[in-house]
C-alpha cells in the first residue's frame, strides 16, 4: 500500500486506528479452544468486528512464532482475511547485517505480503535499507518506545545534549523518504512528539501505547498530527481483550468504535477531510 492510499483509508473512514492482533492462546476466550486454529478464529471475529473502524492490523510476530508452525500458519491465514484495502504491519522488529535484512524483508514482504515491517536501526543503514527497495512497502523503524527499558539508551545524550533517538531520525530519515519509512514513537512520550515533528515533519508515526499502556488519542493528536494525519495510533489489549466470553468480538467492537470516533472528531477540527 502506497502514501496516497493509506491516507484515503484515513479519510474515509475517519480513523486513523490500528488494532494489534496480539493472540495469546492463554488469553483468548476459552470456547475458542474447540476450533481446529483457535487463533485464527480468534482473529477471523476480531477482523469481522473492527475492520470497519480501523486502516492498520498489527500483528506481534512473537506471538505466533512462539506457536511453531501452527503459529505461523494462523498468522498466514489471518493476514489473508485482513481485507485488503487495510494495511499491514508485521511488528517483528527485525534488524541485522544486510543479506540477513534482505531476507527478513523477502520473508515478510515476498513471502507473506506484509505492507510494511518494524526495524530495529541499531546496526545502522545497512540493517534497514534492505526492507526499503520493495515497492509499496514500508520500514517502521523503531524511534522513541514507550516501554521503561526505553529510556536505558534512547533518552542518552552526546556531547551537544543530543539524545540517542534524535540522532537516530537524523540519520536515518536520510536512507529513506516519507514514501517508504514510519518511525515508531510510543504514546506515552506524546509531549515529545513535537520536537519529533521538528525533524520528520511529514513521515508517519506508528504510535503504540494507548489504552492499557496509559496513552492517549488526544495528546497524540496535539503534538503529532500534521496535515496528512499522519499517525497510526495502536490499540491491542485494550480492544481484542475487552471481553473473555462468546461476545468477545462485539465488545471489542464497542472499544474500537470509542477510539474511531474520538478519532473522526479530531480529524474534523484539524480540517482534514
Amino acid at each position: 500500500m502506497n502514501r496516497e492510499e493509506l491516507i484515503n483509508q484515513i479519510k474515509s473512514k475517519r480513523s486513523f486506528l490500528c488494532i494489534g492482533l496480539d493472540a495469546d492462546i492463554k488469553k483468548i476466550p476459552t470456547h475458542l479452544l474447540e476450533f481446529e486454529d483457535p487463533i485464527f478464529e480468534f482473529n477471523k471475529q476480531i477482523i469481522d468486528a473492527t475492520k470497519d473502524l480501523c486502516v492498520a492490523y498489527k500483528p506481534n510476530i512473537a506471538f505466533y512464532e512462539s506457536m511453531g508452525v501452527s503459529g505461523w500458519n494462523s498468522l498466514q491465514k489471518t493476514l489473508d482475511y485482513i481485507p485488503k484495502d487495510i494495511f499491514t504491519i508485521a511488528d517483528a522488529k527485525r534488524g541485522d547485517i544486510g543479506n540477513t535484512s534482505n531476507m527478513y524483508a523477502r520473508a515478510f514482504f515476498e513471502n507473506m505480503n506484509f505492507d510494511s515491517v518494524t526495524v530495529a536501526p541499531y546496526m545502522g543503514s545497512d540493517s534497514v535499507t534492505p526492507f526499503l527497495e520493495f515497492k509499496d512497502k514500508w520500514a517502521i523503524v523503531l524511534a522513541l518506545t514507550s516501554n521503561k527499558g526505553g529510556l536505558d539508551f534512547q533518552k542518552t545524550e552526546d556531547k551537544n545534549g543530543k539524545q540517542l533517538f534524535e540522532q537516530v531520525l537524523e540519520t536515518s530519515k536520510q536512507w529513506g523518504t516519507d514514501e517508504n519509512m514510519m518511525y515508531v514513537v510510543g504514546a506515552t512520550r506524546a509531549e515529545q512528539l513535537s520536537e519529533i515533528r521538528e525533524i520528520i515533519p511529514n513521515h508517519f508515526l506508528l504510535v503504540p501505547g494507548v489504552g492499557a499502556q496509559g496513552g492517549n488519542v488526544q495528546d497524540v493528536a496535539k503534538y503529532g498530527m500534521n496535515a496528512d494525519c499522519g499517525l497510526l495510533v495502536n490499540s491491542s489489549r485494550g480492544i481484542i481483550y475487552a471481553g473473555i466470553g462468546t461476545d468477545f468480538a462485539e465488545k471489542a467492537k464497542v472499544e474500537a468504535q470509542k477510539l474511531q470516533q474520538e478519532m473522526a472528531v479530531i480529524l474534523a477540527e484539524a480540517g482534514i477531510k
